[in-house]
């Protein structure tokens, strides 16, 4: 143990080693409290920011899921719309050509069902053609599937497959010269609208049944990116009103860790007494 020396002061060294450690630690509350965060860098805690950050890149990459999906149920949707309107184009069809089997009708009757039919036989090429969303048409001739990201790494999708609605297809099977103009014409015309009617029927059910599948993952992974958010948070989130009330006591240590420092300096000077007469 050494005595009383003016080359080493042992207190004073001891008070600043302690001082040294209570600003650490109050540089680190400070820091939590500025930023929220205890583990705000790898430094904090290498560990828990590698966890934390492979979380997040999940959460990012969950976001352009929930975009995709986003789409697939905006183009379902529109193809829903249109199919729903060729539905009714149809039903508007059978009418026409239900009423044109009617022999006893007069030549100008006759025709002016016929030109009622075409108008609304090009109306569905026209409702197909127009059913697109950001490029996507499901409809149209030539169409093909659409795939949605299912996941975080994009190794499974949602498929919904095309539903060619054009005129001359194998769902709406009039073609783009069907006329009702004679008995004959609307008797095979007539069969035509049946059978595409019935067709239709079942294209919507399944584009419906995909809507609704993308639309309950949707939901899924919203869920499962507020799920992972919070945890990246219990990770790394710091407890503000827990640093709150150890800044303040850190504050008082270091007041009083600087008083005893200045305490410790002043031993030096107390070896002069002992050379005072």
């Amino acid at each position: 143990m050494l005595g009383n020396s003016v080359n080493t002061n042992v207190g004073a060294m001891i008070a600043l080693q302690n001082l040294n450690a209570t600003n650490v630690d109050l540089a680190t509350t400070q820091n939590r409290i500025n930023t929220g965060k205890k583990v705000a860098s790898a430094k904090d805690n290498g560990a828990i920011w590698a966890i934390a950050q492979s979380q997040r890149s999940d959460i990012m990459a969950l976001g352009a899921v929930r975009q995709s999906l986003d789409r697939g149920i905006a183009a379902t949707d529109v193809a829903i719309a249109a199919g729903e309107s060729v539905s009714d184009l149809l039903i508007q069809l059978k009418e026409k050509a239900l009423a044109a089997k009617d022999s006893s009708l007069s030549t100008a009757s006759r025709n002016a069902l016929n030109e009622d039919f075409k108008a609304i036989r090009d109306q569905i090429a026209k409702t197909v053609s127009n059913a697109t969303f950001n490029g996507v048409n499901l409809l149209k001739t030539g169409a093909v599937a659409f795939q949605a990201l299912a996941n975080a790494d994009g190794s499974s999708v949602l498929t919904v497959g095309a539903e060619i609605l054009a005129l001359s297809g194998a769902v709406v099977t009039i073609t783009t010269t069907d006329v009702i103009n004679t008995v004959t014409t609307a008797t095979a015309v007539l069969t035509k609208v049946d059978a595409s009617i019935s067709n239709v029927s079942a294209s919507l059910a399944r584009l419906g049944t995909k809507s609704k599948a993308l639309g309950t993952h949707q939901t899924f992974v919203s869920k499962l990116q507020d799920t992972l958010e919070a945890g990246v948070g219990n990770l790394v989130d710091a407890d503000l009103a827990k640093e709150s009330a150890k800044l303040q006591a850190l504050q008082t240590k270091q007041q009083l860790g600087i008083q005893a420092l200045g305490i410790a300096n002043q031993a030096p000077r107390s070896i002069l007494s002992l050379f005072q007469g």
